[in-house]
């Protein structure tokens, strides 16, 4: 049966190529959609279920590996890219296969024995893709956050967040109008990757410090801090964090 393949680039004419390429192997690709960014691409991914991606790296929005880092269950992946060598090394080093452009057919023919060996044993894959993550992109500063609302992908800038709560093994955004969104982010990973606005109040919640309206001492070394927000949101702060939010906020 051919992959349910989805290509992501925001060049045209790099994305046309693509598809003319992979359509003379119909019994190894089946084109179900494209898209411009990693924007659109979780759209797709989502709506379409593909089983692989041809994935460029450089794009508007979102780029390739932001897009990749907020999938729970990424599909196959194969990097089109014109990325350095370095990140090639990269590639290979993880098992994760990539063609640089302009693609020839014959690189393509080495990638499809790839795919037919993967399938076979694909056991393994999604931790080779963590690590290649992990070192072509360490800890790289979020600028935006994306979310599900129905069917549609919201791209959410950062000002737009009062904070964030995890509650059991899920993590929610909320947003300054009170909308609550659930991410894919754990926050261990957005504590790295938040910029320094975000601040971790406790085991359980990161704030948006900008928002701090009102800070009022509470037992045991914690704090009650009222957030700037629709609901007036109050927070109690962990007791092992108070010295930090003290030399934060310059208290």
């Amino acid at each position: 049966m051919p992959l349910r393949t989805l290509l992501i680039d925001d060049e045209k004419l790099a994305l046309s190529r693509l598809e003319r390429l992979l359509t003379r192997h119909p019994e190894v690709f089946d084109i179900v959609g494209t898209a411009a960014n990693g924007a659109e691409g979780l759209e797709q991914i989502e709506a379409l279920q593909p089983e692989l991606i041809f994935l460029d790296i450089e794009m508007p929005v979102l780029n390739g590996f932001e897009m990749l880092a907020q999938l729970r269950n990424p599909p196959m992946v194969v990097f089109a890219t014109a990325y350095d060598a370095y990140a090639v090394k990269a590639f290979e080093e993880n098992s994760v296969d990539y063609l640089l452009k302009p693609i020839e057919e014959e690189r393509l023919l080495r990638t499809i024995q790839k795919l037919k060996n993967a399938r076979n044993a694909s056991a393994g894959f999604q931790d080779n893709l963590l690590r290649l993550l992990q070192q072509v992109q360490p800890r790289q500063e979020l600028t935006s956050i994306s979310v599900k609302s129905g069917h549609k992908i919201l791209l959410l800038s950062l000002s737009e967040v009062s904070h964030f709560e995890a509650d059991d093994k899920y993590v929610f955004l909320l947003t300054t109008d009170g909308q609550k969104y659930l991410t894919s982010y754990t926050l261990s990973v957005l504590e790295a990757r938040l910029p320094a606005q975000f601040l971790r109040v406790s085991r359980s919640i990161i704030v948006n410090k900008t928002l701090i309206r009102e800070l009022e001492k509470h037992f045991s070394g914690r704090y009650l801090l009222t957030l700037r927000d629709k609901a007036n949101t109050r927070i109690q702060t962990g007791q092992s964090f108070a010295e930090n939010i003290k030399s934060l906020l310059e208290i």
